[in-house]
Formats: structure tokens, sequence, C-alpha cells
């Protein structure tokens, strides 16, 4: 600036733009998905998704997805975005509730997606027995809801159903002791967990997986 000049008068500071996160493939591939500031809120890194949508993709057409802890909504709606049938996302917090239900309505998916604007664990134990082959685990990290939410869970499972658990990666976790690890990964801070549930062809399905720790 030249001396003498007065500086420029600034107006206020734009508020920065609003976080997002994107549906990585499927029909809705590359769709941002809004993710409110809420602490405790931390959608699955696209790195994370992509894997276990890999695992998932022989699975995924015509499933019924559960989201239990729904938050940015990037788990179930991936899901459907890749051919699953139907899901439920819960969330206990009313704002996150109202922004997937937009997400929801924005995308079109109303007749395939609901949205329960309820405490998971309060849902998983006052529900009707609605069951689904796929379920999403991935609660608030600082809230401990693993144990609690892994009890709850059986009775709305199918025969061939399949539970991803996503968690701190030192996180011990409490599973069932029929369920079977089908396939792990981790990051730096997460541990991302698949599981079998004992009962129908889930194996056999998810074929192409050489390396999984339940091949027979």
């Amino acid at each position: 600036m030249k001396p003498g000049r007065t500086p420029p008068a600034r107006g206020p500071r734009a508020a920065p733009p609003a976080g997002s996160v994107r549906i990585i493939g499927g029909r809705w591939r590359n769709t941002r998905l809004a993710v409110p500031d809420r602490p405790g809120l931390r959608p699955s890194s696209d790195r994370v998704r992509e894997t276990l949508f890999n695992w998932l993709m022989p699975k995924l057409a015509g499933a019924r997805v559960l989201d239990a802890f729904a938050g940015s909504g990037a788990l179930g709606l991936e899901a459907i975005s890749r051919g699953a049938a139907q899901a439920v996302l819960i969330e206990r917090d009313a704002g996150l509730a109202d922004a997937l239900r937009q997400a929801v309505e924005r995308l079109g998916a109303a007749s395939q997606v609901r949205v329960e604007g309820a405490d998971a664990l309060a849902w998983l134990a006052n529900a009707p027995g609605e069951t689904f082959d796929i379920v999403f685990l991935d609660p608030p990290f600082a809230d401990g809801l693993w144990d609690a939410a892994l009890r709850a869970l059986p009775r709305h499972l199918s025969d061939d159903a399949w539970v991803y658990v996503e968690s701190p990666r030192e996180q011990a976790l409490a599973v069932p002791p029929d369920w079977r690890s089908h396939r792990e990964d981790q990051t730096r801070d997460v541990r991302c967990a698949l599981y079998r549930v004992p009962g129908g062809q889930g194996a056999a399905t998810l074929r192409g997986d050489s390396h999984r720790p339940d091949s027979e």
C-alpha cells in the first residue's frame, strides 16, 4: 500500500462454508451431503467408506439397511446410491435429523429412505421387529455406546445379515460370540470391522475375497 493511503474498509468476514461429505459411488456419485457443526459428528472418511462398500458390493442389491447413528447420513445414503432397496436412518439430534430429511427429499429418495428422529438405543429396544440385511454402527466416539448397541441389535438382524462397526483403533468390542469376523481394516485412529451373523449364506454372497477370515 502506498504511503498516505487509507486502508479500504472491510465488511463482516464471510462465514466459512458448511462442511460436506460426498457420496462416492452409484447413482448419486459425487453428490455432497451437508455436515453441520456438531460435537462428536465425525463422518466416515472417503477411504473408509470406499473400503467398506467394496466389501459389501455383492450384498447391496435389494438389501434393507439400518444406519443406527446416521449423523450426516453418508453410510445409509451411500448404500441406497449403490443399490440397496430400503434404509432407515436413526438420528437423535433434531437438527441433524431435519438435515437428513432435506437430503432425502433433495435426492428424491423418500420412497426408499426413512429418517427416525430418535435415540438409537431406545429405538433398537422399543421399535417393532423390523429386520435388516446390513447394519452400520458408527456411534459418536466419546459416548461409548458400542456394547449397548451390540446387545440391542440381534433382534433386528435378518438371517443373512452383515454388521459394520466403526470404533477407535484401540476400542475393545464385545460382539456376540457367534458372530464371525469377515474383514477388518485400520487407519491411524479408526478400526473398521465387518461381521457375519450366524445363519443364512452371507459369506457365499461376498465372493471374490480370498483373504476373508471366515473362509471355510
